[in-house]
């Protein structure tokens, strides 16, 4: 699921501030699904496809990028060198958990996977998965949405200090913009990430 942050506004706000914090929420959320796209595999050798991979380090889940170095030794080969050589063992089980299909296979002091292309079935769970990524993105966005709404609407509702209805309206346009930018966004992302997983 997207991690979203809280769409609560605390304390006194202006409509600037709502527009700057939920366009960064909004960004966050894109660039969470980046990220997590990244990491799907598709028929080729792609470092970021590891690089999230948590590796049980004395005790702490951290990023197997943080451990080692991944290089693409050829277009369906990853090498993977640990910085600690004693961590190679939790790192190769890491990757063999990791659900991603792969079979790394220790060399000396690396670590080598082969990446075969998907099946097609495989493809077509891959292309469902980036497409449900892509929708939880957009949720997310659609929630800091009616979250900044609220904000505003509690602003214009505010007896002390109200804003007028026209300075509402004008701020939930803008918010409608950075919905419809960010959510195109994501729709970008997700073609080209399922084009890449159906490319033979």
């Amino acid at each position: 699921m997207i991690a979203s942050p809280s769409g609560c506004y605390i304390g006194a706000m202006d409509l600037d501030t709502i527009n700057i914090e939920t366009e960064e929420r909004m960004q966050r959320s894109t660039e969470y699904l980046q990220r997590e796209l990244r990491g799907l595999r598709t028929g080729r050798a792609s470092t970021a496809l590891l690089e999230y991979i948590k590796v049980d380090y004395y005790g702490s889940h951290t990023d197997l990028r943080e451990l080692a170095s991944i290089t693409i030794a050829e277009a369906t080969q990853l090498v993977v060198k640990p910085f600690d050589p004693s961590s190679k063992s939790e790192i190769v089980r890491a990757i063999e958990t990791s659900g991603l299909g792969l079979n790394p296979m220790s060399d000396g002091q690396i670590i080598r996977i082969n990446v075969p292309a998907p099946s097609s079935e495989r493809r077509k769970q891959l292309v469902l998965q980036v497409r449900k990524l892509s929708e939880e993105s957009k949720v997310s966005i659609r929630n800091e949405r009616r979250d900044a709404n609220k904000a505003i609407d509690a602003l214009e509702a505010d007896k002390k200090h109200p804003i007028s209805e026209d300075s509402a309206k004008t701020s939930k346009d803008d918010i409608d913009e950075l919905t419809k930018k960010y959510c195109e966004q994501v729709e970008a992302l997700c073609t080209k990430k399922c084009a890449e997983v159906e490319e033979i």
